[in-house]
């Protein structure tokens, strides 16, 4: 099953399985201008049924998100099973950075223990099936830039600079709002 979040970049959506009462969350595709939601959807998961209620919690913290306030996801909302080893650590990690902060993909590789690993870091967030959940838009590259995203790069700009983080003239995030090694 799955549920459009109509968000002010566009539509989102949760993608899920019900299990019994509970619906669990196996995908959060993000906003793309380029594509039409159901279009993303019947390519990743075809037979996906559209449901209007599917995923109610997380949906409504989904919103919340996108309209800039602080959203609380609840674990019981999603399959954590299918974020394993490598990845798992690097989502943790990611999910640790305040908002209105980044970190940079090396100096995350470096925080949990893998010097050098800004590449597998890269291709663990690109990987990452639960955007916002695990915030990998708060990750950019070591020159300020804003490397990658799977929402693309205007997305992930617009959605650091409605949680507080400035960018120079350049396009680079501003020196005071980034974080490495520890996050608090």
């Amino acid at each position: 099953y799955y549920n459009v979040v109509h968000t002010k970049f566009g539509e989102a959506v949760v993608v899920g399985r019900q299990e019994g009462d509970c619906f669990l969350a196996v995908r959060i595709m993000l906003p793309q201008k380029e594509r039409p939601v159901a279009e993303g959807v019947e390519k990743e998961f075809p037979g996906a049924l559209y449901s209007p209620n599917a995923g109610a919690g997380i949906c409504s913290q989904i919103s919340k998100f996108f309209e800039g306030s602080e959203a609380v996801f609840d674990e019981a909302d999603r399959d954590e099973g299918i974020v394993q080893g490598f990845a798992r650590r690097v989502l943790t990690k990611a999910a640790e950075i305040p908002r209105g902060f980044v970190m940079t993909y090396s100096g995350l590789a470096a925080s949990i223990g893998v010097p050098g690993g800004a590449r597998a870091v890269g291709n663990a967030l690109a990987w990452n099936p639960f955007p916002l959940v695990y915030p990998c838009h708060r990750v950019i590259r070591a020159d300020g830039t804003l490397g990658g995203f799977g929402g693309g790069l205007k997305l992930k700009r617009g959605l650091l600079e409605m949680e507080g983080v400035f960018f120079d003239r350049r396009g680079k995030v501003m020196q005071e709002n980034i974080r490495e090694g520890g996050m608090k």
